[in-house]
């Protein structure tokens, strides 16, 4: 009870808080969300577009796998796109700021609006590859600065809460993505375009709303050496409060990265101080991927339809699945102060494993017994959930939390890269793991996740309610055991900018 009156007593003092999580969350995460979400939709209909643009090209129909050989480049370009953007996030983040980084990357999105709304008109299907390709640099960037300015312009007390906000808003991306798809929506043969160009709106909602917002306070003093913007910043997200000891942490913050440049991102696999913190981002990181949670997406339609939901009502019931990892990270956001980034990643992987192997089961049985399509539509929900309770939001904290101000730009794009990577990589293979293992796919799905379960539990470091140079003390005692405290205040100085 403590503990929610102190978040209550925070929000009603720090409006100017919530206010920078939902205009930072709107045209960051959720992007990635929605342009995931969106595509499904109007598959078939892009794909007729495709056909007809080159039947008036050339006078011929486009062979049925070149239909499909155009579409999944369409759906890859995707996540290659994102893997740019998370290349490209951490040189902005350090040039232009947290803030105007989120504020620049609308740029990617302008450009992706315009490509999708006027690419029926101009009969270009090159057009809809293009904007995807925009749309991913624009997530990809995104994914990466958001969790970064919020995590750095949250109170140590609030922190997970608040960077857990990135998640809640991938969640409620995808949710209005299947719900502007719908077919009485934007999911018509005629409305596509729009659908697609509709990611305008959360952009034009950000570039309305952040500018009137501070830019991350550690930025501001650690980067940019100005103790009075810092101050100021600190102000408005905070309130009436008493600044005195957070202004003292930053300044011993400051003092420990007196100085240092930022690091490269190579640099990190070099370093053994960093050794624990990369080891988790890797880890952690490359499990959310591959623990099965999008497999879990892409059976749910099938085994709806074997469970006898009818053709026209199962894009209801899909909207359930992203219905519920918004319920688990809303959840998680409310819970992840009081039990800790460990005990959420721990359970939620251990609890993936349990659902994954009963799921399999399901599967395997299915034709044996009538009610086996049930069992594996709660297994998908019960999956989704335990997803979204621990490693959907909880992996975004690591970068923030387990690096330091001079790491911390690169940690995520070594985090972004990976994460599109095996995005792509999962997406390209998984076909033919379907096709080869049928029934038992999600068994490689279990060893990954009984990994980071294990991991979670036993090798990474707890950081709830530390401030950023307690953090790093502990990490040294990891990385160095049988030596000092670790880094140590050396006094006030201004440094100089950090640089990529």
């Amino acid at each position: 009870m403590t503990h929610i009156k102190k978040i209550f007593k925070r929000g009603v003092q720090g409006r100017v808080l919530l206010l920078t999580i939902c205009a930072a969350g709107i045209g960051g995460t959720f992007q990635f969300g929605y342009n995931l979400s969106i595509i499904n939709a109007p598959t078939l209909h892009i794909q007729e577009f495709t056909n007809e643009t080159w039947r008036m090209r050339t006078g011929q129909p486009l062979p049925d796998h070149l239909v499909l050989l155009v579409w999944s480049l369409i759906v890859s370009l995707y996540p290659l796109g994102g893997l740019l953007g998370a290349l490209l996030a951490g040189p902005l983040a350090v040039m232009l700021g947290r803030k105007k980084s989120l504020l620049v990357n609308n740029v990617f999105v302008l450009a992706a609006a315009a490509l999708f709304g006027f690419s029926r008109r101009a009969g270009s299907f090159e057009m809809i590859m293009l904007g995807r390709l925009l749309v991913g640099i624009s997530a990809g960037v995104g994914m990466n600065v958001q969790p970064m300015y919020l995590g750095e312009s949250a109170p140590k007390e609030l922190r997970g809460a608040v960077a857990m906000t990135s998640a809640i808003f991938t969640a409620l991306g995808l949710v209005m993505g299947q719900v502007v798809g719908l077919r009485e929506l934007l999911g018509g043969p005629q409305a596509w375009p729009l659908l697609l160009a509709s990611c305008l709106v959360p952009g034009a909602l950000q570039l309305a709303s952040l500018p009137l917002l501070p830019e991350s306070p550690r930025y501001l003093l650690i980067d940019r050496g100005d103790p009075a913007a810092c101050q100021a910043a600190l102000q408005r997200l905070r309130g009436p409060a008493d600044l005195a000891g957070e202004l003292a942490e930053l300044e011993q913050e400051r003092a420990v990265c007196r100085g240092g440049r930022a690091r490269r991102p190579w640099e990190l696999f070099r370093e053994r101080a960093l050794r624990r913190q990369v080891a988790s981002l890797v880890v952690l990181g490359g499990a959310m991927e591959l623990c099965g949670n999008d497999t879990m997406y892409a059976y749910a339609l099938a085994v709806f339809s074997q469970a006898g939901i009818s053709q026209d009502k199962i894009q209801y019931a899909a909207i359930g699945t992203g219905g519920c990892e918004l319920l688990a990270t809303l959840l998680s956001c409310l819970v992840i102060e009081r039990a800790g980034r460990r005990v959420l990643l721990t359970g939620g992987y251990g609890l993936m494993t349990c659902w994954g192997s009963v799921f399999t089961v399901a599967l395997s049985l299915q034709g044996s017994f009538s009610w086996m399509p049930y069992l594996a539509m709660a297994c998908i929900f019960a999956s989704i959930l335990s997803f979204g309770i621990g490693p959907a939001g909880v992996t975004g904290i690591l970068a923030t939390e387990l690096f330091d101000q001079m790491a911390r730009p690169a940690a995520y794009m070594v985090c972004g890269a990976l994460m599109w990577t095996m995005m792509f990589l999962v997406g390209l293979a998984f076909p033919f793991i379907m096709e080869g293992l049928s029934h038992f796919i999600y068994v490689p799905f279990l060893c990954v996740c009984v990994c980071a379960a294990v991991y979670s539990g036993l090798f990474l470091p707890e950081t709830r309610g530390k401030s950023f140079v307690e953090i790093s003390e502990e990490l040294h005692r990891l990385n160095f055991p049988g030596r000092g405290r670790g880094p140590a205040w050396a006094g006030l100085e201004v440094i100089r900018s950090t640089e990529l």
